[in-house]
């Protein structure tokens, strides 16, 4: 059954935002985005040099099967680009203790072992001699997932960006939503930062971490966080290259740490996805003084090349943490007219390939599989999973 063509106004260039603009205009709607930067944004947390792409989950068999279903269009992706957006050079989980029934490396191990995907078990030994540039035996054990590996991620909204322009949406650059036209008991579009009042059917809010700000009534159950990530240029990049150095997570459950191998422009990513710190995301982006002798303690003792290293630069990455870690697409239940997609919580770019669909569809009111989670809800609702969202 095909949904009756509406206006859409889509507030928000992130991934979510152009992905869905860019669903919801092949589906025959009329979608005008707006965001307040360039797209990409550079302030946006879409915008960087990489994003994991992965299916290890925990034991949380709906984000690995999307993440399954993301991946068959990823490799659809690289052969339909002019430039392929995504590297399948594997994703190494390392356990800081041998792994057991609860820890996350093993659920992941034991899930996606179930739904067929050959995964392979290594050993402290491994460590020095498979993958020369880690201290031999600083853990114990895990596996390398060899289906995995990270996007080009700031490429990848802009060539979703070049899609939807060319699929007839309008992208209107260096513009955002200042407030919601509401009239008659329904949002009826936007007013626009530069004042121009834009009507609307549905308004749909992909705002990432600026989400809090516009819908405050949200602010108890998501937030913008800040995130150290660093960027080091080895004087030799051989030892970063994969697959001797794929992405990594290293006992992530319980120190956060995770990084990449190294890009076309020479720069090893590392990062640590922990609590972070709650930011207003339109103050000054500073990185905290600490996280470079934090960074550099702990590669020290994993990755000692990489540990002398110079830095190129350091960033401070935005989440709009959810407080379950789900995402969040749905309709507003009290303001008819209004759509939210945020929650991202730093796990949601590896979706893009399909995340414009689980929009799309939950607009339109189709059924979805993935809908029940990312449901509108607040935080006495016990129905809902906590996500094992490490990055």
């Amino acid at each position: 059954m095909t949904a009756p063509a509406m206006q859409v106004v889509v507030a928000g260039g992130g991934v979510f935002g152009v992905a869905a603009a860019l669903e919801l205009r092949r589906r025959g709607h009329a979608v005008t985005l707006l965001d307040a930067g360039p797209v990409p944004r550079p302030e946006a947390s879409s915008s960087d040099i990489s994003k994991a792409v992965r299916m290890d989950y925990g034991p949380d068999a709906l984000y690995t099967e999307l993440a399954e279903r993301a991946l068959a269009v990823w490799d659809r992706w690289n052969r339909e680009w002019a430039r392929p957006p995504y590297h399948q050079d594997g994703f190494l989980l390392l356990s800081g203790a041998p792994l057991e029934q609860g820890g996350f490396e093993h659920d992941c191990l034991r899930l996606l072992t179930a739904r067929g995907h050959t995964l392979e078990r290594l050993g402290a030994s491994d460590l020095g001699t498979r993958f020369p540039a880690w201290t031999p035996g600083c853990y114990p054990d895990g596996y390398l997932n060899p289906r995995a590996g990270w996007a080009e991620s700031e490429n990848v909204v802009r060539g979703l960006a070049a899609a939807a322009r060319g699929a007839g949406v309008t992208i209107v650059e260096r513009s955002g939503v200042a407030r919601f036209v509401e009239r008659g008991g329904r949002v009826r579009g936007a007013i626009t930062t530069g004042g121009a009042e834009l009507e609307a059917d549905v308004v749909l809010l992909a705002a990432g971490a600026w989400t809090p700000s516009l819908l405050p009534e949200l602010s108890d159950r998501m937030w913008p966080v800040a995130q150290p990530v660093l960027y080091f240029r080895p004087a030799d990049p051989r030892p970063f290259r994969a697959p001797s150095f794929p992405v990594w997570a290293a006992d992530i459950a319980n120190t956060g740490w995770y990084g990449f191998p190294v890009n076309g422009d020479g720069l090893v990513k590392v990062s640590n996805h922990g609590a972070g710190r709650t930011v207003d995301p339109d103050a000054p982006r500073t990185v905290d003084p600490a996280a470079e002798p934090r960074f550099r303690e702990f590669l020290a003792g994993t990755i000692p090349a990489l540990a002398a290293a110079p830095l190129d630069h350091a960033k401070t990455c935005l989440y709009c943490d959810a407080w379950d870690g789900n995402f969040w697409i749905d309709h507003h239940p009290e303001r008819p007219g209004l759509f939210v997609a945020a929650g991202g919580s730093g796990h949601g770019f590896k979706f893009a390939p399909v995340i414009g669909g689980v929009i799309a569809d939950r607009l339109e009111g189709r059924p979805n599989p993935f809908a029940e989670r990312f449901r509108w809800r607040d935080r006495s609702d016990r129905r809902t999973e906590a996500a094992r969202h490490l990055g």
